[in-house]
């Protein structure tokens, strides 16, 4: 069975472009965003490569690493860091390629490593909070990556989940966990088009943009 939802990130050891990482000890106490390329200098990827470059600053902002998987060299290094992965080790690891796939980068092709396109964000006590994979032609929507990410800051640190198509600031809704007299204690007073929908005013300390 491949990697779900509250499993923890597979740890491992991997050469990149700003030295050698134990890659839980890297992410440390922050968040982190893993996200995986079939191989260099391929146009899709080098259009991710460089906006996440461009919205690094938004995820220093929230306090999450990103880093970046090439099944390839370790390639040019971006104002972030990324991890080659010569022997496919991490990619299999991540479950984004088979045992048999092999042991070498070298000879294989983009389409070879299609399945190499995925995203993770990993939370501080290092299990995965998401999973998103995407085909080769479609580039990755990394704005949704870090409004996921404050959706999911928020609801970790307070007793609410986030509509669809929620944004930063916007109302949210009183975890179904919390009963009406804690939502009182909690929240005061509430909106409810529907018995089950209690809807608050975002909880503002936590607003981190």
């Amino acid at each position: 069975m491949g990697l779900q939802l509250g499993d923890t990130a597979p740890d491992f050891e991997a050469e990149t472009t700003e030295g050698h990482i134990h890659f839980h000890d890297w992410i440390g106490d922050s968040w982190a965003v893993l996200f995986s390329h079939p191989k260099d200098f391929t146009p899709v990827c080098t259009t991710e490569l460089g906006y996440m470059a461009k919205v690094k600053p938004e995820f220093d902002r929230r306090d999450v690493k990103i880093i970046g998987l090439s099944v390839d060299s370790a390639g040019v290094a971006p104002n972030y860091p990324l991890i080659g992965d010569p022997h496919l080790t991490v990619a299999k690891l991540y479950g984004m390629l088979p045992a048999g796939a092999g042991s070498q980068a070298q000879g294989r092709t983009p389409m070879d490593n299609q399945t190499v396109r995925n995203v993770f964000v990993i939370a501080p006590d290092k299990t995965i909070k998401l999973i998103l994979v995407y085909p080769m032609t479609t580039g990755r929507n990394f704005d949704e990556v870090l409004r996921v990410i404050d959706s999911l800051q928020l609801t970790a640190e307070h007793k609410v989940a986030t509509p669809a198509n929620w944004q930063q600031g916007d109302d949210v809704i009183i975890a179904g966990s919390v009963s009406d007299d804690q939502a009182k204690e909690i929240f005061g007073d509430w909106e409810a088009p529907r018995p089950y929908i209690r809807i608050v005013p975002q909880p503002k300390e936590t607003a981190k943009v």
